[in-house]
């Protein structure tokens, strides 16, 4: 954040300050785990399940802190002042303490666009904000520039604000991931750090409980270009919309935005667009980047045709910035995953291959990450495994949903399906879809196995695995199939040779 007084952060925030502050004292940062408290750290007090923040004022103190930003009456031995707002409305005991931390967000980024020429770049869709995130922060820092991108899914009310506030007088751009789980979230976040470039990937049905329709999705994703400055508001620093040209109901957004409208895709009519696309046998795209200034050759680290598209828009960013077409795709041909759980690509010993995509799970994504599957096979000596559990907040639509990607399972080819969650007494009725999809299918003879947990997955593929297989695990972040991945590498350990590679 840019360097504030304990005055002007209480003003910023709307807190009051105690009479007995030093307000000229001066803050630097903000956090809210102790552990990562720096000399001169405001310390953000939440309240959790376990834990309250504020019984931790003292141990932030030890670590450098200066004052706390909370709801609640300190410790006796907190010795630190108390910048207090109200709890907030609706039985959030945070939402008073995350409000001003929005508000003291947006006044560092306003001071770092005016003054020090920070340039905010956004992203938002159904599925692929993190992993476009990571390839836009991949490019610009070919550049040379600093840049801040949230670690991890850091895409809400708490990481939002708390990314941009990692953003200093040095920082030269910084790359936030917008979500949203209902209307006005996306507007909300885009106050907080208004972009100047914002990227809009897909709509799909994630989250279509909350939003009751993809006509609805689509309204909130156009969110941010909405938010963004006329295209001519100076030469290089107006707002620029990228869009993707292969989604009508993205492409169709180019009419709810002030800002220049960049097509990306494969479309002929994308302005950067890939051409000549093939794939090498871990079905890591390989294309021409094509854009009205030039050409270049790509051949991506990362797997899964969806990456295309992801790529695309992460070059359609550096060209907004002025990067030349060469750097762009040099960077995205280097940079390899930076975010957990997505499509990384794990060799185990006795040449099994592990791709653990089990951050989250949408209908997209899945049916993207089984296909990536499929070809990996193709050039390998054994089975293909999937092992998938329920895909949340889907709505209406969710049995359908898993019905379908249980029937693509069949229908790409898949050796065996393994269905978490779809045995046992606590039993989902969306796994058992997916696992009925398969079954009902018709073109198997036993090969979707329903499982009640991770455990039981577990044992099956230890005792069932062979040299030359590769293993996909997919579901929503709830179900937390990761612990299967990490399993797999206890258990059966690493080959020599490991790689990685980000979806």
């Amino acid at each position: 954040m840019i360097e504030m007084t304990l005055a002007q952060v209480a003003e910023a925030t709307g807190a009051a300050l105690p009479a007995d502050a030093p307000g000229e004292l001066l803050v630097t940062s903000a956090e809210f785990d102790t552990r990562r408290v720096q000399p001169g750290a405001l310390f953000v007090a939440l309240v959790g399940d376990h834990a309250d923040g504020h019984d931790f004022a003292a141990a932030a103190r030890g670590a450098g802190a200066v004052a706390v930003l909370g709801s609640r009456d300190l410790p006796a031995d907190a010795g630190l002042p108390l910048l207090r707002v109200p709890d907030g409305d609706g039985g959030d005991p945070n939402a008073g303490v995350l409000a001003a931390l929005a508000r003291l967000a947006q006044a560092s980024v306003k001071a770092l666009v005016v003054g020090h020429d920070l340039q905010v770049v956004g992203v938002t869709g159904s599925s692929g904000k993190t992993s476009t995130k990571d390839l836009i922060a991949a490019v610009l820092s070919a550049s040379g520039d600093p840049v801040v991108a949230p670690p991890e899914s850091f895409n809400n009310e708490l990481g939002h604000p708390y990314t941009a506030l990692r953003a200093t007088p040095q920082t030269r751009y910084l790359v936030l991931e917008l979500s949203a789980r209902g209307k006005g979230h996306i507007a909300e976040l885009a106050r907080i750090a208004p972009p100047r470039i914002g990227a809009v990937l897909n709509v799909g049905s994630a989250h279509l409980g909350e939003f009751g329709s993809v006509e609805g999705i689509a309204e909130a994703k156009s969110e941010l270009v909405q938010a963004l400055p006329s295209g001519s508001v100076l030469p290089g620093r107006g707002g620029v919309a990228i869009l993707n040209a292969d989604d009508e109901r993205v492409a169709a957004m180019a009419d709810r935005t002030d800002a220049e409208v960049v097509l990306v895709g494969q479309d002929p009519a994308a302005t950067v667009r890939a051409e000549d696309v093939t794939a090498d046998d871990a079905d890591r795209a390989v294309f021409t980047l094509v854009t009205p200034e030039g050409s270049a050759p790509v051949r991506l680290s990362v797997v899964g045709a969806h990456q295309i598209g992801n790529a695309l828009s992460a070059a359609a960013v550096g060209r907004a910035v002025g990067m030349p077409v060469e750097q762009v795709a040099d960077a995205l041909s280097a940079a390899g995953p930076a975010s957990k759980w997505r499509m990384d690509v794990t060799e185990l010993a006795g040449g099994v291959l592990l791709v653990n995509d089990a951050y989250n799970a949408n209908p997209h994504s899945t049916k993207a990450a089984l296909r990536s599957l499929a070809k990996m096979k193709r050039s390998r000596p054994g089975r293909a495994w999937a092992v998938l559990g329920e895909m949340a907040e889907l709505g209406d639509s969710a049995i359908e949903a898993h019905d379908e990607v249980g029937r693509l399972v069949v229908r790409l080819g898949i050796d065996q399906l393994i269905v978490v969650g779809a045995e046992g007494a606590g039993r989902s009725s969306l796994a058992r879809a997916l696992h009925l999809g398969a079954h009902l299918e018709g073109s198997w003879g036993g090969e979707s196995l329903p499982v009640s947990d991770v455990d039981e997955a577990v044992a099956v593929l230890i005792e069932e695995l062979a040299d030359g297989d590769v293993v996909l695990v997919k579901a929503s972040r709830s179900v937390g199939l990761e612990r299967v991945a990490t399993a797999l590498i206890d258990r059966i350990g690493t080959a020599d040779r490991t790689g990685e590679a980000g979806a």
